[in-house]
């Protein structure tokens, strides 16, 4: 064999085995659900937690960074929510506005999840879900339900005019860590 076959095989076989601990870790379940309304938050807060988990080796749920064309939307979210540990909830001011965020949240609380809330320039107070007329009742029921509990639990709050976000996305991230510490043991 000479050196470029050889180079060449031992870039191939790096490749693979790159491909294959890529696959291994795409088919396990996430550790952490980030839960927000993209309009508002997935270009910065929800961005900068999602790298800074990554980068601590931890396996953060993005829907645009872990998804794939041809995923079903419902069945890939709602198992990530289900093999998750811990759910971050991003409040933002149209947050309520989606009935994904509020179909998300529901189910983080309903599976009995460990539930961060940030609070992005909102209070928990103004969260509110409006009766737009298109949610059969339970569900509205569910998303109240689910509201009225990240209300009631201790978060961080965020307000972007004052706010340091590099310090937002670190607390978080810390708070995260401590919490997969405690499901663990």
């Amino acid at each position: 064999m000479n050196r470029s076959s050889a180079i060449s095989l031992k870039h191939n076989l790096f490749s693979f085995q790159k491909q294959t601990q890529l696959a291994k870790r795409a088919t396990k379940s996430c550790d952490v659900f980030l839960n927000h309304r993209g309009i508002d938050t997935k270009r910065t807060i929800v961005s900068l937690l999602y790298d800074h988990l990554s980068r601590l080796n931890l396996r953060p749920f993005l829907d645009n960074r872990t998804m794939r064309p041809g995923d079903k939307l419902f069945d890939k979210i709602d198992s990530a929510i289900r093999g998750c540990k811990v759910g971050v909830a991003v409040f933002s001011p149209r947050y309520c506005d989606s009935y994904f965020c509020l179909h998300e949240l529901a189910l983080i609380m309903e599976s009995n999840k460990k539930v961060i809330p940030i609070f992005c320039d909102i209070k928990p107070s103004q969260l509110r879900v409006v009766d737009n007329g298109q949610c059969p009742p339970e569900k509205l029921q569910s998303f109240r339900l689910a509201i009225q509990e990240a209300r009631n639990t201790v978060g961080l709050t965020y307000n972007s005019s004052k706010g340091n976000m590099a310090d937002v996305v670190t607390t978080a991230a810390d708070i995260v860590i401590n919490s997969l510490r405690e499901t663990e043991n």
